[in-house]
């Protein structure tokens, strides 16, 4: 069902860890990857040249979200999402499945993939619930329109035309994402689902070019990852995708990939859906994950949230007020080579945009830089020391974002 600029081959093997290449019609991406999210056909204060110049491999942008606004018909239109983004290099888009989630039991549960209000995971309590806006049911999701309220339909059918029109060049099968708190029942039956609308995404792929992920669901329940791994494993898709609830703390995650990735093609390239915290990075790697996206690096950006090789910090408490260092010391990006925690804070206390430019543009040099360090050392049989040497250094943030400036 593909062409011949699409293709994964595997270079190196450490244990679990792989370093390998992704071809797509736009260039190639070396794994272990990550891919930063731009939702609407952006990521967000940065250009594609700033993006090139970090070493950007490939960006994901948000099938839903599109499709609402400005819609695929304009954009198949005006020459594909490449284009209209002007975008050289390789993209990825998401079904819309995770927006089911995210528009449903998410907001009535208050949880993300990972919820985070229980002991020894709780890095912030549930958020308070709200009403569903989207329902499903076996034709698909009915959403109601974060924009206009308007009710609005996909289904596996209409999810896989619409990323046929936006021309991305690694695209996902519709799912439906559960909450971590959803019960055994419903899991299996939103796996069984989920099973179903692979097919019919299966029978909807039409484009050579593309190459289409299937997606293992299944929540944190062992026997139904283990299913879903060997009834995905065995559909011909071009790569294979690990989504839906993770559970209830990072151990639970780890968990999960060591239930589901066993059960994989070995041959075929395998996507961690939503992850990308830096230590995640390495416990992810080391259990067989070949690419990563996550709006972590530049949503945290965007609240003052700064990545170095000692934790996080946030740029708006008041030590960094005549603070002449750069961010991270020896970091080649712009934001380090030309500017001071001190001026950055300015910008951020003075809530000027081009303090979420400087500080995304770090963030993401610090997670690239991060993963080509992965893949050499995966390369050369050093990823136990570097994984070991950063998390030694590496520590949780000393106060959280959004923490008062003064």
């Amino acid at each position: 069902m593909t062409d011949a600029t699409l293709g994964f081959e595997i270079r190196a093997q450490l244990g679990a860890a792989r370093v390998g290449r992704i071809s797509t019609p736009h260039g190639d991406v070396d794994t272990p990857a990550f891919f930063p999210v731009g939702t609407q056909a952006t990521v967000k204060t940065l250009t594609p040249d700033d993006l090139l110049s970090i070493g950007t491999q490939g960006i994901l942008a948000n099938t839903y979200h599109l499709f609402l606004r400005p819609g695929a018909e304009l954009i198949e239109r005006l020459g594909g999402l490449h284009r209209f983004m002007a975008w050289p290099k390789t993209i990825m888009t998401d079904s819309g499945g995770y927006q089911a989630f995210s528009l449903g039991l998410a907001l009535e549960h208050g949880v993300g993939k990972i919820a985070k209000m229980f002991p020894g995971s709780a890095e912030a309590p549930a958020r308070p619930t709200r009403k569903r806006l989207a329902r499903i049911d076996e034709v698909g999701v009915e959403f109601a329109s974060h924009l206009d309220g308007s009710r609005q339909l996909l289904t596996p059918e209409i999810s896989i035309r619409v990323q046929q029109q936006l021309g991305a060049d690694l695209i996902l099968a519709f799912d439906e994402c559960t909450s971590p708190l959803s019960d055994y029942d419903y899991t299996r039956a939103a796996m069984e689902r989920t099973h179903r609308w692979a097919n019919r995404c299966l029978d909807a792929w039409t484009s050579t070019h593309q190459g289409l992920y299937g997606i293992v669901q299944g929540g944190a329940y062992p026997d139904l990852r283990e299913q879903s791994a060997r009834f995905i494993g065995g559909l011909p898709f071009f790569g294979m995708a690990i989504g839906g609830s993770l559970g209830r703390s990072k151990d639970d995650m780890h968990h999960v990939l060591e239930w589901t990735i066993p059960l994989l093609p070995p041959e075929k390239p395998r996507h961690l859906l939503g992850i990308g915290e830096p230590t995640d990075l390495f416990s992810c790697v080391e259990r067989g994950i070949d690419s990563f996206d996550c709006v972590a690096p530049t949503r945290l950006a965007r609240h003052g949230g700064l990545y170095t090789s000692t934790g996080r910090l946030n740029i708006r408490r008041t030590e960094y007020r005549e603070d002449v260092s750069p961010i991270e010391a020896g970091c080649g990006c712009y934001t380090c080579r030309t500017f001071s925690r001190a001026y950055l804070r300015h910008l951020f206390v003075a809530e000027e945009i081009l303090g979420y430019r400087l500080a995304t543009l770090h963030n993401l040099h610090f997670i690239l830089t991060l993963m080509a360090h992965i893949r050499q050392s995966i390369l050369d049989g050093s990823f136990a020391d570097l994984k070991r040497d950063f998390l030694a250094r590496y520590r949780a943030p000393a106060t959280p974002l959004g923490a008062s400036p003064a």
